[in-house]
């Protein structure tokens, strides 16, 4: 699954966002198409509107997780707290590789003086090389997807006489993800 990761990368270089790029690059996988697939992802980018909170590439993986085990049926209190231990579980994972954060304007070192963000400043800022230099983003969005493939997808997608990958229909995904992740070390981690 290593093209998905360039893919993700591929995504970011055309434009898309940071959760875009990673959410679409395992969209096929749950049947849905591109166009669908960057449209859903898309109000998370930039730390969800722009807003520096939670980062984009760390959105479009819990995009991912929940394609796989997020519940359907509104009153399974079972399904809703695996799916939030697979979200937790990542989101710790990701705070281990990216120095301890998950938020925007932490990674990207914003607001260090203890200002706050300026909302209302919707405006991306323009994809120059200059850009790509001082941003942690393709590093995030390689993270994520590397993150997305080791401790969600790994032992599920197969691949068919035509190279096309597809999900195995044959596990409870949400069990086999839970039985193969590492458990949080305590109920009372850092939020």
């Amino acid at each position: 699954m290593k093209s998905r990761t360039e893919q993700a990368v591929a995504l970011f270089m055309e434009g898309f966002n940071c959760s875009q790029s990673v959410f679409a690059a395992y969209a096929d996988l749950f049947g849905m198409d591109r166009e669908t697939a960057l449209r859903v992802s898309a109000s998370f980018g930039g730390g969800i509107g722009r807003m520096r909170e939670v980062c984009g590439a760390a959105n479009g993986m819990f995009l991912v997780a929940g394609m796989l085990t997020g519940s359907i049926e509104g009153k399974d209190q079972t399904a809703k707290k695996n799916n939030y231990e697979v979200v937790q579980r990542l989101a710790a994972e990701f705070k281990k590789e990216n120095g301890g954060s998950y938020i925007c304007r932490e990674l990207l070192g914003l607001n260090k003086d203890g200002s706050k963000v300026a909302l209302g400043d919707t405006t991306p800022e323009a994809r120059t090389e200059e850009y790509y230099k001082k941003r942690p983003c393709l590093k995030t969005i390689q993270g994520a997807a590397a993150i997305v493939e080791r401790m969600l997808l790994e032992g599920l997608v197969e691949t068919d006489e035509d190279g096309k990958e597809f999900l195995r229909k044959d596990v409870d995904y949400t069990a086999y993800i839970l039985e193969r992740t590492k458990p949080l070390e305590s109920a009372g981690q850092e939020k």
